[in-house]
C-alpha cells in the first residue's frame, strides 16, 4: 500500500437490544492500530439502555443514528451507508468484533485492482442449538466471481461473512442499495455479494483470522433459511445449468428439511428429505435418511 494513503474507513453497525455486547464491539473498533475511521451506529429503537451504552464514549468518530425498521436490517445498514463520509466501508454487527489489526491488515491490501475485501473470523459459541464448524473460513473466489459465488455456494456456502466484509461506497450507488424485500431477511448480505459481482471481479480475500462471531441463543435464527436463500438467487438461476439447478435445489430442500425436523412438521420435512435421497449428494443423502429413521412415528 502507498504509505500516503490513509482512507477514512466508514464502520457500519446495525443494532437493536444488544447493549450487552455493543461496547466489545465499540472497543475492538477504539483499539484500531488504523485510526482514520468513523463508527456509524444504527439503532433500531432498542429498550435496553444501548443510548447509555453509546453515551459512555466521548469520541466524534463516533455517530449515532436511530431507525424504525421493520425487522428489515438492511435498512438500518443503508442509513449507515447513506450517512458515510469513507470512500470504504466497513460492516460490523454489534455482537462481533475485531482484532486491533482488522482496518490496517486491511488497507495494507488496498489496490487500484480491489474492490471489496473479507477474511476469515473465528466462532465463538455460546448457544447450545449451534452445531458448525469453530471458524467462518472464506476461500478466494476465482473469476467471473458471479459464477463462483453462486456455484461455490451449493458445496460451501456463502464465502463471505458480513463483519469480514469492506468494500468502496460507490459499489453501493451503483446497485442502489442493499436491497430492503423483506422476503431476504437472512440473505441480504449474499444477495449484495451477488449484485456486486454483477460489476466488478476485484474480490479480494485475506487468508487471516481478523475477528469474531458471537453465536448466542438470541442470534440463532428460528425460520427457514430456504426462502430468503432461495430470494437471495431468483434473478441469477439463469446462469445455472441444469445438474446445478438440481444440486442448488436439494441445499435447500435440506436447509428446509432440517428446519422443519427440528419444529416437528414431520411431514412436511420427510417430504423435503425424501427429494434430497433422491437427488442429492451422498453426504446430504445419509443425513437426512439418518433424520428421517430418527422421527417419531405414532
Amino acid at each position: 500500500m502507498n504509505t500516503n494513503f490513509i482512507p477514512i474507513v466508514s464502520i457500519v453497525i446495525p443494532t437493536y437490544n444488544h447493549s450487552n455486547f455493543l461496547s466489545k464491539a465499540l472497543e475492538s473498533v477504539l483499539n484500531q492500530t488504523y485510526k482514520n475511521w468513523e463508527v456509524i451506529i444504527i439503532d433500531n429503537n432498542s429498550t435496553d439502555g444501548t443510548d447509555k451504552i453509546i453515551n459512555k464514549y466521548d469520541d466524534p468518530r463516533i455517530k449515532y443514528l436511530k431507525i424504525n425498521n421493520n425487522g428489515i436490517i438492511a435498512k438500518s445498514r443503508n442509513l449507515g451507508i447513506e450517512a458515510a463520509q469513507g470512500e470504504w466501508i466497513a460492516f460490523l454487527d454489534s455482537d462481533d468484533w475485531w482484532t486491533e489489526d482488522k482496518l490496517k491488515t486491511c488497507i495494507d491490501e488496498i489496490n487500484e485492482n480491489v474492490d471489496l475485501l473479507y477474511h476469515d473470523l473465528e466462532v465463538i459459541n455460546k448457544s447450545k442449538s449451534y452445531f458448525k464448524k469453530k471458524k467462518y473460513k472464506g476461500y478466494q473466489l476465482k473469476k467471473p466471481i458471479l459464477i463462483d459465488l453462486l456455484i461455490g455456494a451449493i458445496t460451501n456456502g456463502n464465502a463471505i461473512a458480513q463483519s469480514s466484509v469492506m468494500l468502496r461506497k460507490n459499489l453501493f450507488i451503483k446497485i442502489g442499495g442493499i436491497d430492503e424485500n423483506k422476503k431476504l431477511v437472512g440473505a441480504e448480505d449474499y444477495n449484495t455479494w451477488l449484485q456486486i459481482a454483477q460489476i466488478t471481479d476485484q474480490f479480494k480475500y485475506v487468508k487471516k483470522r481478523l475477528g469474531y462471531i458471537l453465536i448466542h441463543d438470541s442470534n440463532v435464527s428460528n425460520k427457514d433459511m430456504s426462502i430468503p436463500q432461495r430470494q437471495a438467487t431468483v434473478n441469477f438461476m439463469g446462469l445455472f445449468n441444469q445438474q446445478q439447478k438440481i444440486n442448488f435445489e436439494v441445499k435447500l430442500k435440506y436447509i428446509s428439511g432440517s428446519y422443519n425436523y427440528l419444529n416437528k412438521n414431520h411431514n412436511k420435512a420427510i417430504k423435503d428429505f425424501i427429494f434430497v435421497i433422491k437427488n442429492g449428494f451422498f453426504h446430504l443423502k445419509l443425513r437426512s435418511l439418518l433424520k428421517i429413521i430418527l422421527m417419531p412415528f405414532k
